[in-house]
């Protein structure tokens, strides 16, 4: 069974409450609560890893415990090299996604370490956006409908 990795960066346990003009009202639990449905409906494994710290994120990484990943990094998407090297590292596939667009938003988000090297990039769909990289995963990896 192909085991997916949804690694959430700095900040993303506050959704629901945290500018929910910009990124919805639903929580960080309500999401995963949905992908993992969806989940177990296309015959996929799915864990959950979320953390402020870029540290743990990579730690998490290099368990190497997933046969591909979606990855939202949050602010680390625009700074993090480290977090960069660490997907490199890993051999993985993934799977960017962001809740908004951030090439829309401010200059300084225009800067983005990850997009080169994601096998897709889903931006500005909100919550959906994770079903969308996992739909897409899925087929990749030859999971039913």
């Amino acid at each position: 069974m192909t085991r997916i990795l949804v690694l959430q960066g700095p900040n993303l346990n506050m959704l629901g409450t945290r500018e929910p003009e910009l990124y919805g009202s639903e929580t960080m639990d309500q999401i995963h609560a949905h992908v993992g449905r969806k989940a177990i409906e296309l015959g996929l494994t799915v864990v959950f890893f979320q953390s402020n710290h870029e540290g743990e994120l990579i730690d998490r990484l290099h368990e190497r415990d997933f046969d591909a990943a979606i990855v939202n990094a949050g602010g680390l998407t625009h700074t993090s090299v480290s977090l960069r090297d660490a997907l490199l590292a890993v051999h993985r596939p993934f799977i960017e996604v962001h809740l908004t667009d951030p090439s829309k938003r401010e200059p300084f988000r225009k800067v983005n370490f990850l997009h080169d090297i994601a096998i897709e990039s889903i931006v500005g769909h909100g919550a959906d956006g994770y079903m969308m990289a996992l739909q897409s995963l899925a087929t990749r990896f030859g999971a039913s409908a």
